[in-house]
C-alpha cells in the first residue's frame, strides 16, 4: 500500500478542485476550475449542475494527464462538497430540471416563515437538529416542485431524483447506476431524522416532497459505487469517503474529542464543535451528524456564518478597494485601530445566532476621516466578530468552552485576520499548514474505508505542521470592540 494514491474531488461554492494525495497524506497534484455564480434576482443564488460536472471531468482529466505514470495506482475517489445546495434531475435523461439552488439563496424565506407559522418548527428541530431556514435544502426542493412547470406531477410519478451536490456527482460518475448520499449531507436537508437515521415521512409531508426522489443514505467511509464515466482517464475505482465540506474539515483537523472546534473559512464559514453525542440546543445553533465512520454515528454542533470569504472578494472585486491580499494586509497594517467603523455583511441575511434572513448589510460608524483602509479593516474584523458570536453561543447553550480554535481555508493566509481572531477570542488559533482540509478529510475517510490506513492513529501522524497565533489584546479592549460590534448588529436587525 506504500504507493497507493487517492483522488479527491472538492466541489465548493466557487469552484471544483481535484487533488491527488499519496499515502503520506501529501497533496502531489491539484487542478482547479471555477464555475459561474448565477444571480437571477436579489437574494437568489444558483449554479449550473452541468457546468459543475463538466468541471469535475476537466480537473480529473488534467490530473490524470499530468500524472499518467501513477494514476493506475489510484485506489479510490473521494468527494467533499458544498452542503445544502440541491439539484433536481430527470432520472432517465440525467438532465437537471432547474439550476442547482445554492445554500446562500434566500428565495424561500417566505415559505420557511409560513411553515414556522403553521407550527412545524419544533417538529423539524427535534427530528433534524436544524431550524426551518432557507439555508437548508428542503425548501429549495419545494420551490422547484412548486414553481417549475409540470415538475411536481413528474416527481409524483417517480420520474425525478433530488440530491445535494455529492449525490449529483455520484450519479454522474457511476453513469446513473447509484443514487446515494452520505449521512452528513443528508443531515443538512431538513428531511433526515438524525435520531432514527433515516428519511422521515412526517418531514417529507411537511415539505411536500415525494420519497421516491430521495437518495440512499450511507456512512461516510463506505463503498458508494464505481467510477464508470468513460470520458474520465482514470481506472474504474471505487467511490468512498463522501462527506460535506465542513464535517470533512472537522475530521481532517482531528477534532475527535468533545469541545474540540474548527472554523473553515470559505465563501461562508462553518464553526463546528465536536460533541460525539447528540446535543439538543435552542435556535441559533444546529446539531448535525459529524460523520459516519466504522459503523458509528458521531455528532457536532455548528454555527453557520453566511458571508466571510465573500466579504473579501466583494471588497476586492466589486469595490476594488485593493487588488491583492497582500495589498489588503498593507492597508490595514497602517491603522492603529478600526476608527469606530463596523461592517455588518448581511448580504444574504444573518445566520447564527441571529437567524435574520431579511436583514441587509451596512457600514456603521463612518466619519469624514474614514478611509478605504478602515472599510477593509472593518470587513476583515466582521469575520472575526461573527466567529466570536458562534463560540459565545455554544458556551451559553452547552457550557462547552472552546480552549483553542483550529482553522483552515483561504482566509487563513491573512496574518492580520488570524491575529485579530486570536485577540478577540482570547484563545490560541491554530492554522494548519495544509489549506485543503476539506479535501483531506474526505481522503482520510476514503483511505480508512478502503484499507489504505488502518486507524485514526495512523491519520493523526499525517500533516502535523501548523502555525499558532496567541492573543495579545487586553481583555478591556477585546470587550470594547465586541460590544461595539453587537451595537452595530442591533442597529440593522429587522
Amino acid at each position: 500500500m506504500n504507493d497507493s494514491y487517492i483522488l479527491a474531488i472538492d466541489q465548493s461554492t466557487s469552484g471544483t478542485k481535484a487533488l491527488l494525495v499519496n499515502r503520506q497524506g501529501s497533496i502531489i497534484a491539484k487542478e482547479t476550475a471555477m464555475h459561474k455564480q448565477i444571480y437571477p434576482q436579489s437574494g437568489w443564488v444558483e449554479h449550473d449542475p452541468i457546468e459543475i460536472y463538466e468541471n469535475v471531468k476537466k480537473v480529473i482529466n488534467k490530473i490524470a494527464r499530468s500524472n499518467h505514470e501513477i494514476i493506475d495506482k489510484m485506489k479510490t475517489l473521494t468527494i467533499t462538497n458544498q452542503r445544502e445546495t440541491v439539484v433536481v434531475w430527470d432520472k432517465q435523461t440525467g438532465k437537471p430540471v432547474y439550476n442547482a439552488i445554492v445554500w446562500q439563496c434566500r428565495r424561500t424565506t417566505a415559505v420557511c416563515e409560513r411553515l414556522k407559522q403553521e407550527g412545524h418548527e419544533e417538529t423539524v428541530r427535534t427530528k433534524t437538529g436544524l431550524t426551518i431556514n432557507p439555508y437548508f435544502s428542503a425548501s429549495k426542493v419545494k420551490w422547484i416542485l412548486d414553481n417549475v412547470s409540470g415538475i411536481r406531477s413528474r416527481a409524483q410519478k417517480g420520474e425525478l431524483f433530488l440530491g445535494t451536490i455529492d449525490s449529483w456527482l455520484i450519479w454522474k460518475l457511476t453513469q446513473g447506476k447509484v443514487h446515494a448520499t452520505d449521512v452528513t449531507n443528508a443531515s443538512r436537508t431538513l428531511l433526515f431524522n438524525i435520531r432514527s437515521m433515516n428519511w422521515d415521512e412526517q418531514l417529507l409531508e411537511i415539505f411536500q416532497i415525494p420519497q421516491s426522489m430521495l437518495p440512499e443514505v450511507q456512512s461516510s467511509d463506505t463503498y458508494f459505487g464505481l467510477v464508470e464515466d468513460s470520458v474520465l482517464k482514470v481506472p474504474p475505482v471505487s467511490i468512498s469517503g463522501v462527506i460535506g465540506d465542513s464535517q470533512a474539515a472537522l475530521f481532517a483537523q482531528r477534532c475527535f474529542e468533545k469541545g474540540m472546534a474548527k472554523a473553515t473559512f470559505g465563501t461562508g464559514t462553518s464553526v463546528m464543535v465536536f460533541t460525539d453525542q447528540l446535543e439538543d440546543v435552542n435556535e441559533g445553533l444546529v446539531t448535525s451528524v459529524a460523520w459516519g465512520y466504522s459503523g458509528k454515528i458521531h455528532y457536532a454542533l455548528e454555527g453557520i456564518i453566511n458571508t466571510t470569504g465573500d466579504i473579501i472578494r466583494w471588497m476586492k472585486d466589486d469595490l476594488t478597494l485593493f487588488h491583492s491580499f497582500e495589498e489588503a494586509e498593507r492597508l490595514v497594517g497602517k491603522l492603529e485601530n478600526n476608527g469606530g467603523v463596523y461592517l455588518v455583511p448581511a448580504f444574504v441575511g444573518l445566520g447564527a445566532p441571529y437567524w435574520s434572513p431579511s436583514t441587509r448589510a451596512g457600514i456603521i460608524g463612518m466619519s469624514r476621516n474614514t478611509s478605504k483602509a478602515h472599510i477593509v479593516r472593518a470587513g476583515l474584523e466582521s469575520i472575526v466578530y461573527q466567529v466570536k458570536d458562534i463560540l459565545q453561543l455554544i458556551y451559553e447553550e452547552t457550557n462547552v468552552e472552546v480552549k483553542e480554535l483550529r482553522v483552515d481555508g483561504g482566509a487563513t493566509t491573512n496574518v492580520f485576520l488570524m491575529q485579530y481572531l486570536a485577540d478577540v477570542l482570547g484563545i490560541k488559533v491554530i492554522v494548519s499548514s495544509v489549506s485543503e482540509l476539506s479535501a483531506l478529510g474526505s481522503v482520510y475517510l476514503g483511505g480508512l474505508g478502503t484499507g489504505i490506513w488502518n486507524s485514526g492513529g495512523e491519520i493523526s501522524k499525517l500533516n502535523r505542521e501548523k502555525r499558532v497565533f496567541k492573543p495579545k489584546m487586553s481583555q478591556k479592549t477585546r470587550e470594547k470592540y465586541y460590544s461595539e460590534w453587537k451595537n452595530a448588529i442591533q442597529s440593522l436587525l429587522i
